[in-house]
């Protein structure tokens, strides 16, 4: 019979074993992970990066959500306000054309409807996050500005393009020009409410009401532009939940592929623990024995 009188290396080995069977177990049971590093699981270590990689991309497209409806719904209240201010204005234009008002009360209502327009000017050239909102594509650039050699008085320096975005896999429109806004249809804002001041100046009474008409024209244009962005937003928060969900199903397929059974991972560690306990012990019984412990002892 051959007998290797030094069990000491096999017993390391079993040791070493048995040791990173216990350093896994504590891993698996601190991180709540099955797989910790690619060895554990090649296969699952490479599906769970790319679903990782997955979740960012949702990540990344609900940050932009975010971004879009802050200044989708900055713009909505900033025509709520332009509605607002043209609706004083078309009572203006109402009481002004009341016969019974002398020219100095026209004039002053006059006044008024000059101080809305650059309320509503104002408005117009609305900055958000270093963006003009009414500008179309060209957002760098105020869209509307002074001019005196226009009848208005005001000229459109943005374009008629609209802005777009990717949300997943959706692309959603962003903006409306101010063009198609301020002035939809052929109703232009500006050109009405200027109008109505030089009717109430003149003291014509059929011009004011004429005027009244079209920049009540002109502030239905507007105010139908508001539907544009109360859908967009619904748009973007019925993807936002789409995505939301996504990532929700994404973290559950990453448990699954890498994540942690606490009662496996604690049953592993109790049995490495009782099998370092008796390799330790084979190895205290076997020190200081030599070849004649393992000789046949004669009857």
């Amino acid at each position: 019979m051959r007998v290797n009188p030094n069990t000491q290396s096999d017993m390391l080995a079993m040791l070493g074993d048995v040791q990173q069977a216990e350093n896994t177990a504590l891993m698996q049971m601190s991180s709540g992970k099955r797989v910790n590093v690619p060895s554990d699981d090649p296969a699952a270590a490479a599906e769970n990066v790319s679903q990782g990689a997955r979740a960012s991309v949702d990540d990344q497209f609900l940050q932009n959500i975010s971004s879009l409806e802050e200044n989708l719904n900055t713009a909505d209240s900033t025509l709520n306000s332009v509605v607002t201010a043209l609706t004083q204005a078309v009572s203006l234009g109402v009481e002004g054309a009341n016969g019974t008002l002398s020219d100095s009360d026209r004039q002053s209502i006059a006044n008024e409807v000059d101080g809305i327009k650059e309320q509503v000017l104002s408005l117009a050239n609305t900055n958000f996050n270093g963006q003009y909102l009414f500008a179309g594509t060209n957002t760098q650039t105020q869209p509307y500005q002074e001019d005196s050699t226009v009848a208005s008085g005001v000229v459109y320096k943005g374009n008629s393009q609209s802005n777009s975005a990717e949300v997943g896999d959706t692309s959603v429109q962003t903006n409306l020009p101010g063009s198609s806004i301020f002035n939809n249809g052929g109703n232009d804002v500006f050109a009405a409410m200027q109008d109505l001041s030089d009717s109430l100046n003149s003291g014509d009474q059929t011009q004011i009401s004429n005027a009244t008409t079209a920049l009540r024209s002109a502030l239905d244009g507007v105010d139908s532009a508001r539907v544009f962005y109360g859908n967009t937003v619904n748009q973007l928060q019925s993807q936002e939940s789409f995505l939301n969900q996504d990532k929700v199903e994404i973290a559950s397929y990453q448990d699954q592929l890498v994540g942690a059974d606490e009662t496996t991972a604690i049953t592993n560690l109790d049995q490495a623990q009782l099998a370092q306990q008796a390799t330790l012990e084979a190895m205290a019984r076997t020190e200081g024995m030599t070849l004649l412990n393992y000789l046949p002892t004669s009857s």
